[in-house]
């Protein structure tokens, strides 16, 4: 026991320090990493980000361009886009956190029981993942707004919904091919219950590509609430999600183009980075 253990550690140990090296020799990485950072920092504490109050506006500072008073510049209310940005992230950030909670659970929770039992019931679960995999994302998650109404909330679910079926999928793979080793051949010899046996040993040694593809699906989640956002199925005004600052500018794209662009700009490069680190979680 105790050297499996010491074995476990050493292994951890060694992932570990590829994963740092890696980061070390890739400055993408870390760019990465540091900016995904910033934004979950505005998402945690927007007040401290902000310059201005994200909801008022002066007219006669309206459409004012990026400066050093106004770092994004103002839009069409004379309301800082900077600081809409900085508490759109918290917005935005937690539909995403909803989501990719819901589709864990969930899909943690199917994955491992078709892979862990096998059989018939493996077949029925993954008949119907595939059913819902055949279905577009987008469409799927359109169709569960359409039918419980709009809101950030249920945003969120829609996407969530959306989410479970790749997670399962990847689950049930990495159970099916850890559920007969010895390690779970022991603890079955020692007397634990199946459902003990899943929740301590199968799933936490099969999470891990679980988790980088929660990740990438991370960034997949990002771009659809920010397209239901801008579709106007989200939070409603003067709500400063992203998708909504997008759509607020579009009617001033030709002179006052920083009131779209920017905050564009950023969901994209959220979206590039939060990428970027999937990719590097799954080359450990």
């Amino acid at each position: 026991m105790a050297t499996n253990v010491a074995s476990t550690g050493a292994s951890t140990a060694a992932r570990t320090r590829r994963v740092v090296t890696r980061i070390e020799l890739e400055p993408t990485a870390v760019l990465a990493i540091v900016w995904v950072a910033l934004m979950v920092a505005w998402a945690i504490a927007p007040g401290l980000f902000a310059t201005a109050d994200p909801l008022e506006g002066d007219v006669f500072e309206r459409l004012q361009p990026p400066s050093a008073e106004y770092w994004f510049g103002t839009d069409q209310l004379g309301r800082d886009v900077y600081s809409r940005v900085v508490h759109g992230t918290q917005l935005t950030l937690q539909s995403v956190g909803l989501a990719l909670l819901l589709a864990l659970v969930v899909g943690v929770a199917i994955g491992a029981v078709a892979g862990y039992a096998g059989g018939r019931t493996d077949s029925v679960f993954m008949r119907v993942i595939d059913a819902v995999l055949s279905i577009p994302s987008l469409l799927l998650s359109l169709t569960v707004i359409v039918a419980v109404g709009f809101g950030t909330a249920n945003v969120a679910l829609a996407i969530g919904i959306g989410c479970i079926a790749p997670i399962a999928r990847v689950t049930r793979a990495e159970v099916k091919s850890i559920r007969n080793r010895a390690y779970i051949e022991a603890a079955r010899a020692a007397g634990n219950s199946e459902f003990d046996i899943v929740l301590r040993h199968v799933v936490p040694n099969a999470v891990g590509p679980v988790f980088a593809l929660a990740v990438l699906e991370c960034g997949t989640a990002i771009l659809m609430i920010s397209t239901f956002s801008f579709l106007g199925y989200g939070t409603p005004p003067p709500a400063p999600e992203w998708g909504a600052l997008v759509a607020e500018g579009r009617d001033f794209l030709a002179g006052y183009p920083w009131i779209s662009t920017i905050p564009g700009l950023i969901i994209a490069i959220t979206v590039i980075a939060v990428n970027r680190i999937s990719q590097l979680l799954r080359s450990r």
